[in-house]
């Protein structure tokens, strides 16, 4: 053994003797990853939806149907006829505001905006604007937990704020094991979890509110037939819960129906679901 070797060995014997038994633990990076469940899903009824609607924000309560829609000079808060598709009730964002996401808390609805950093407040029956609040980051997707108002930037960042004043309360990161996901846009809260759609993908993801951690996956993909696609279309975007008839209604921006869906459980993805496949 040459002295460069023995010099090494030495001082690393000499380490292992100083160190406290149990720490050669801390050398070890054993590294457990959940299995992700996936959902897939069956068709239930498909309704009539509004294709001029770039819908950024679906909500449904008392047998109502409200959506919120973007593009600058084209947004705007609707109450519509979830059968039929009609538009009962609309009103018009001013043409600097890209309407965003929308949800209810108590009489209100509350909408956001893009990039304006503002929301906006109004009487659930006449969508008369009652206030206006300020946020720092973008608007993308909004709803109401019971307690807090849940938004969405567009990050992997989900921030809860007091219904009341709109002030922060708290953030959550949303992962999958531990690689953050991103693009979260819409939002619904459903029985105790978010369900949020990722932007520019087919999936909605199930976020457990307070860890963070996405619990599972739906994948919608193919629930817009071929003949639906050759329309002007853009991506998956609007979840809406109706917890008095338990069901669960998604949608698209430019798409030319809603539909109400079952989820089911894909047995056939034994090794669940990776983020970004």
């Amino acid at each position: 053994m040459n002295r460069f070797f023995r010099i090494f060995f030495i001082g690393l014997f000499a380490l292992l003797e100083v160190l406290p038994v149990g720490y050669c633990y801390n050398l070890e990076f054993p590294t457990t990853f959940k299995v992700i469940p996936v959902y897939t899903y069956q068709v239930l009824h498909t309704y009539p939806h509004d294709q001029t609607a770039f819908t950024e924000g679906l909500v449904f309560e008392d047998d109502v149907l409200y959506e919120g829609t973007g593009l600058y000079g084209h947004s705007n808060l609707r109450r519509v006829e979830l059968e039929t598709g009609k538009v009962l009730q609309t009103k018009e964002l001013p043409n600097q505001y890209f309407g965003e996401g929308i949800t209810i808390y108590k009489n209100n609805i509350i909408q956001l905006t893009w990039k304006s950093n503002l929301g906006l407040v109004y009487d659930k029956s006449n969508f008369e604007l009652l206030q206006e609040f300020n946020y720092p980051t973008e608007g993308w997707g909004i709803t109401y937990d019971g307690k807090y108002l849940l938004m969405s930037d567009g990050t992997s960042t989900l921030h809860f704020l007091d219904p009341e004043t709109f002030e922060e309360i708290r953030q959550i990161e949303v992962y999958e094991n531990d690689v953050p996901v991103t693009k979260i846009n819409e939002l619904e809260y459903v029985q105790g979890e978010i369900f949020a759609n990722i932007w520019l993908t087919e999936r909605i993801a199930r976020i457990n509110p307070l860890t963070g951690q996405v619990t599972g996956w739906i994948d919608l993909k193919g629930i817009l037939s071929p003949e639906d696609c050759s329309e002007k279309v853009d991506v998956l975007n609007g979840i809406a819960y109706d917890a008095k008839n338990d069901r669960f209604l998604v949608t698209g921006k430019f798409w030319p129906k809603l539909f109400e869906i079952e989820l089911i459980k894909d047995e056939s993805n034994k090794n669940g679901s990776s983020w970004g496949k």
